[in-house]
C-alpha cells in the first residue's frame, strides 16, 4: 500500500478535529477504550452528542479552550491506502505550527463553516498550502446540516473559492461539501444531498493520485551517514546511507559527488539485510559505489550532466517562527538536506500579505508568523533546486545559534 500524507487547515471552529476524530471513528481506526473516554468526557461537559474533536486535541490546553494550538499527527489505514493526518492549528497565531504540518504533506485540506462561508484564515491557509507547493487541495464544506443541506449555500462558497484559487499556483483543486458531525459525505456518500454527484472524502483521499508528484527525474541523494560496519564479515563494505529526494537509483548508474565532482558508478544499493534493484522517493537506502570516494555527510550524489545548483547565494521565501523579528545583516545557522552552514541575511525583499497577496517593499523586517522574500549569502555551498521543483532540496531551516532553536523555514525560489 502507498502513503498518503495529508494536513488540515482552515479557521479556528471550522471543525478539522472533529473531522479527523469521525475518519477515525468510521474508519474503525481507534479503540474502544479511546471512544468511551471520549464519551464520558462529552457528558460530562453536558454534550448531547459525541465530541470526537476530543480524539486529536491532546494538549490539556487544547481541551480546556476548545481550540487546537500544536499539530497533532494521527495514522489509520484502509485497505486501499496508509495516511498520515497533520491537524495543524486554525488561529492567526499558529501560523507557524501550521506551515510546519503542511510542509510534508501530498495533499492540503481546507475546512470551511457552511454558516459564514470563506473567512480570512481560510484564505491565508489556502495561500500557505500554495506557497508550500502542496499539490493536492480540497475545500470541505462543513457543517451542511446546520444550513439543513442547502445547495445554493455550497455553490456560493464553491464559486467563491474557485475565483480566489485562481489567482493561486493549486494544480488540483476538489470541493466537498460534509458534515463532519453527523458523518455526510466523509466516509459515505450522504443521501441528505443527492444534488451533489462527487465522491465522498474518505474515497477521494484513497484514490487521489500522488506518485508522479515525487520528481523522479532529477537524482538527488544527500548523503546522511558513512556506514563503515566494524565487523570481520564486512571488513570492506563502505556504503552511504540517506533518503532519496529525488530521480530513480539503480546499480551500474553513472554518478557524481558533490562538491568534490568525483565520479562513480553504483555498485549496490542496500535496503536493510537485501539489496534492492531500484531506489526512488521517499525510500531511505545504502548506495555503495564502484570507487573508494571521499564521500562525508552533506555531500550529494547526483547525476553529472544533472546536477543541483552550487550556489552560497540563496533567494527565499521564508517563514518566521520566533518573536524577535528577522533582520538584515542578521546571522543565523543554516541546515539544508543533510548539510550545515552559517548564513548572513543580505536583504528582505518584500513582506507578502497573505490576505490580499500584497507585497510590502517597504518593510525592514519580518514578525512572528509572518512571511517574506529573503536573500541570503551562506559560508558554504548549497546544493539546490527551486522549490517548486523538488520539495526537499528546494527547502531548508534557519537555526539560532545561541538558543539551538529553528527561527525560520525557507522555500527557494526558481
Amino acid at each position: 500500500m502507498d502513503l498518503l500524507r495529508f494536513a488540515t487547515a482552515g479557521s479556528v471552529d471550522d471543525g478539522k478535529s472533529t473531522l479527523i476524530g469521525r475518519l477515525l471513528l468510521d474508519s474503525k481506526a481507534i479503540f474502544e477504550d479511546q471512544l468511551e473516554a471520549v464519551e464520558r468526557t462529552s457528558v460530562d461537559k453536558g454534550y448531547d452528542y459525541t465530541d470526537l474533536a476530543l480524539l486529536t486535541d491532546g494538549l490539556r490546553s487544547e481541551r480546556e479552550q476548545g481550540i487546537t494550538i500544536d499539530v497533532a499527527y494521527r495514522y489509520f489505514a484502509t485497505p486501499r491506502r496508509k495516511f498520515i493526518i497533520a491537524d495543524t492549528p486554525g488561529h492567526v497565531q499558529y501560523t507557524r505550527n501550521m506551515v510546519t504540518g503542511a510542509s510534508t504533506a501530498d495533499l492540503g485540506l481546507v475546512l470551511v463553516d457552511a454558516r459564514t462561508g470563506l473567512t480570512e484564515q481560510s484564505r491565508r491557509h489556502a495561500v500557505i498550502l500554495s506557497l508550500l507547493r502542496v499539490p493536492h487541495l480540497v475545500l470541505a464544506v462543513n457543517k451542511m446540516d446546520l444550513v439543513d443541506y442547502d445547495q445554493s449555500v455550497y455553490e456560493k462558497i464553491r464559486d467563491e473559492f474557485d475565483t480566489f484559487a485562481a489567482k493561486l499556483t493549486i494544480p488540483d483543486l476538489t470541493i466537498i461539501p460534509i458534515s463532519a458531525l453527523q458523518g455526510d459525505n466523509v466516509v459515505e456518500r450522504s443521501a441528505h444531498m443527492p444534488w451533489y454527484q462527487g465522491t465522498s472524502l474518505l474515497h477521494h483521499l484513497e484514490n487521489v493520485h500522488v506518485s508522479s508528484d515525487r520528481d523522479l527525474v532529477d537524482t538527488r541523494f544527500p548523503v546522511q551517514y558513512v556506514v563503515r560496519p566494524k565487523s570481520d564479515e564486512f571488513h570492506d563494505y563502505r556504503g552511504y546511507a540517506g533518503q532519496v529526494a529525488g530521480g530513480v537509483l539503480k546499480p551500474g548508474d553513472r554518478v557524481q559527488v558533490l562538491p568534490s565532482g568525483f565520479t562513480s558508478t553504483i555498485q549496490a544499493i542496500d535496503l536493510f539485510d537485501q539489496s534492492v534493484a531500484e531506489a526512488f522517493p521517499p525510500m531511505s537506502v545504502t548506495v555503495r559505489l564502484a570507487d573508494d570516494l571521499d564521500v562525508s555527510r552533506g555531500d550529494m550524489i547526483c547525476r553529472p550532466q544533472n546536477a543541483p545548483t552550487a550556489t552560497q547565494d540563496i533567494d527565499a521565501m521564508i517563514c518566521w517562527m520566533t518573536n524577535e523579528p528577522l533582520r538584515p545583516r542578521q546571522k543565523l545557522a543554516i541546515k539544508h538536506t543533510t548539510r550545515n552552514a552559517r548564513a548572513l541575511v543580505k536583504d528582505i525583499q518584500y513582506r507578502l500579505d497573505i490576505n490580499t497577496l500584497h507585497r510590502d517593499q517597504e518593510t525592514g523586517e519580518l514578525g512572528l508568523n509572518e512571511i517574506g522574500r529573503v536573500k541570503l549569502r551562506t559560508t558554504a555551498p548549497l546544493f539546490v533546486d527551486p522549490y517548486e521543483k523538488n520539495r526537499t532540496t528546494g527547502s531548508f531551516i534557519l537555526i539560532d545559534e545561541a538558543t539551538g532553536i529553528t527561527v525560520g523555514a525557507g522555500m527557494i525560489n526558481g
